[in-house]
């Protein structure tokens, strides 16, 4: 009988009642305990870390710095109250280490009550460091403590990088305010160097000036007496203009007595002939341009008419057969005083064309007569005003005349005083001179300490960092917290539980194995009493027990793609190579069996063990001890974990195809030994008539 007919016959057996259905059901269910009940356990458990209670206790006083309250603790707090990580309880420090003791917290939290104080301390004399308590008890739950280690970590990087954004701030602030000043200061230190240099030019030319006046200060004496000469004749001159300024004045007086009544009665119509000639003179311009434009144009029209006239007269009396004379008469009067029409409009063209410079002046020249008939004509209503004005600028002339003869006559009176005076200048401008010298050698001092004062004042400038709002925000936050943690991660798994399945969905295959040896047989004793082929042997043992696996693997990946969600990358490979894992299992575990009896029950769990502790499943192989790393190559499991992180979560395929070829040599292999197994039972001895342990 074939091997895949012994196989169907040892599974039919299990239909025959309802006792061996139920086995068999519970045989292919039990891998979900494995790989679905304790994957589904912990499929999240980051992402329900909100649910683990804490403590927070909160005693920050707070604090106040350059007059803005500094309230650091609060801050952690809100901050940690709308983050994700942990259900946070507001309580006293009393009440936090008493939960943290008895479990009602994993562990507390706790803000000092000087922590902004010595937050904000780094901006001051004394800086200090701020400390946040954090309190565990792994007597509660070990893995939280760890968690919180990581998760309060990070909180307090973000709080030393906020107290140093701050004060880096402050920092990039005052020097900003430091560079204002000291720009300011340098612009003062220009001006001051600019107005000493004026200073210093000043004075030098003070001195140069007061050496003048005191080489002037003798020939001023002789200056004023000349003066004095002078203005004696000034006064004696001015006396002759008021004199005669006063005789003019009494002769315009008498003229206009005679002409303003001529101008009072005859104004209008003086007003109304320069209008006239106004207008006149206008027309006439209008008429010249006209004449000029027009002149070509006509002697062209009439040369056309005496043309066409002649033509006229040629064709109907002298060219026609019977001409009609009184027609004839009419046309020839017609043509010739065309021709003679022709000839003045030729004439006149050639005067209007051989004269044009003259019309221009003519025109400029009416164009002058308008304008000045037309202001005379505005002017002529107000003749006799005007008359009268100049006759009132006439005394005024007169008056004022009368004026600086008087003060001629003054200043050759002061001028008599101020050679007097002289002297006293001539003495005051030596001592003068003499203080200038001092002043000048004082600045020349004063203006190289001032260049050098502007010069340091703009480089120390130069060098003080003035930064804009945004460039000192953004040197801020690099300086606050210079390295970035670029994380990237070239297959992320999304969750916990699709991390750890590589490692749970082979152990429930393995399981699986082990519990269908329980109640099938590892080879068949009906193919063994009837002396069948070993090979035959061991492929009757291992058929039904690859069938159960594979409805194993079936239900435990239904239920975790439906359940949890689980969604490998590469879906169907999985399952492909999942099913290779379920007939290497199953090889191994069958040739533990049919070859060491009920012990092989128990090395099968010995490998079992040997496999979870050296695969790699939970942390890198290499943290283990060095048994574990030595035995890691050499176990199958090992390969398979590997491969199936590459392929639930992606990757190359080098390792996938690593471990195809591992599952083929073990299957082959156990399938080889099972069958020598079975070359070697086909010989029945005493101790397999009498076993000395069964299970």
């Amino acid at each position: 009988m074939r091997s895949p007919k012994l196989a169907a016959l040892e599974l039919k057996r299990f239909g025959r009642g309802r006792l061996p259905r139920a086995a068999i059901v519970a045989v292919v269910l039990l891998p979900l305990l494995y790989g679905a009940l304790y994957l589904w356990s912990f499929w999240d458990p980051y992402g329900r870390l909100d649910r683990i209670p804490v403590a927070l206790v909160n005693d920050d006083a707070g604090t106040t710095t350059d007059g803005d309250k500094v309230a650091a603790g609060d801050e952690i707090a809100e901050r940690l109250r709308d983050s994700d990580v942990f259900t946070w309880h507001e309580v006293g420090a009393a009440e936090a280490r008493e939960g943290v003791e008895n479990g009602t917290y994993y562990l507390s939290l706790t803000v000092p009550e000087d922590f902004s104080r010595r937050v904000a301390s780094g901006a001051g004399d004394s800086p200090e460091t701020g400390a946040i308590e954090v309190r565990t008890n792994d007597a509660n739950n070990y893995i939280v403590g760890q968690i919180s280690r990581t998760v309060f970590a990070e909180v307090r990087t973000a709080a030393s990088t906020e107290a140093s954004r701050s004060f880096l701030d402050r920092i990039f602030i005052s020097f900003s305010d430091i560079h204002d000043r000291t720009e300011k200061a340098a612009r003062g230190a220009d001006d001051l160097k600019g107005g000493i240099g004026d200073a210093k030019k000043g004075s030098a030319d003070l001195a140069d000036g007061l050496k003048n006046a005191e080489n002037s200060a003798g020939r001023l004496s002789g200056g004023l007496t000349k003066l004095t000469d002078g203005a004696r004749d000034v006064e004696s001159g001015s006396r002759g203009i008021a004199d005669g300024t006063e005789a003019l004045a009494d002769k315009v007086k008498a003229l206009a007595t005679g002409v303003r009544p001529y101008l009072e009665d005859d104004g209008a119509a003086i007003g109304a002939a320069a209008r006239l000639v106004d207008e006149t003179s206008g027309t006439l311009r209008t008429r010249l341009d006209e004449l000029a434009k027009g002149a070509p144009t006509a002697a062209t029209a009439a040369r056309a008419s005496a043309a066409e006239l002649t033509e006229a007269h040629t064709e109907r009396c002298e060219r026609a057969q019977s001409p009609d004379p009184g027609l004839c008469a009419s046309l020839q009067r017609a043509r010739d005083t065309a021709v003679a029409v022709s000839g003045v409009a030729d004439d006149v063209d050639t005067v209007v064309g051989g004269n044009t410079s003259d019309l221009k002046k003519l025109d400029t020249q009416l164009a002058d007569l308008q304008k000045k008939a037309a202001d005379f004509a505005a002017a002529a209503p107000r003749l006799d005003e005007d008359l009268a004005a100049a006759v009132s600028r006439v005394d005024a002339l007169s008056t004022g005349a009368k004026k600086v003869a008087d003060g001629a006559d003054a200043l050759h009176r002061g001028l008599t005083g101020a050679a007097s005076g002289s002297a006293e200048l001539n003495t005051g401008v030596g001592k003068l001179k003499k203080g200038a010298g001092e002043l000048d050698g004082g600045l020349f001092k004063l203006v190289d300490g001032s260049s050098e004062l502007a010069g340091g004042l703009h480089e120390g400038a130069a060098k003080i960092p003035d930064h804009g709002e945004d460039d000192r925000d953004r040197r801020t936050e690099v300086m606050a917290d210079p390295v970035a943690l670029a994380n990237s991660s070239l297959h992320t798994a999304p969750n916990y539980g699709t991390g750890f399945a590589p490692y749970f969905i082979p152990l429930a295959l393995w399981v699986g194995a082990m519990v269908a040896y329980m109640i099938i047989q590892p080879m068949n004793r009906r193919a063994l009493a009837a002396g069948a082929s070993p090979w035959r042997i061991a492929f009757a043992g291992w058929l039904p027990v690859l069938g159960i696996g594979l409805a194993q693997l079936a239900a435990l990946m239904a239920v975790l793609r439906f359940g949890p969600g689980l969604e490998p990358v590469r879906g169907v490979a999985t399952v492909a190579f999942l099913a290779l894992v379920v007939g290497c299992f199953a090889a191994i575990v069958q040739w533990l069996n049919a070859r060491f009896g009920a012990a092989g029950r128990i090395l099968v769990l010995a490998v079992l063990m040997l496999q979870l502790t050296s695969a790699g499943g939970t942390y890198p192989v290499e943290t283990s001890p060095g048994f574990f790393n030595a035995i890691h190559p050499f176990l199958p499991m090992s390969h398979v974990v590997e491969a199936l992180r590459r392929l639930i979560t992606g990757g190359g395929l080098e390792p996938v195809w690593q471990a195809t070829a591992v599952l083929l040599l073990f299957t082959a292999g156990a399938l080889a030994l099972t069958a020598l197994t079975a070359r070697r039972k086909q010989v029945w001895t005493l101790d397999r008539l009498h076993p000395e342990l069964t299970l």
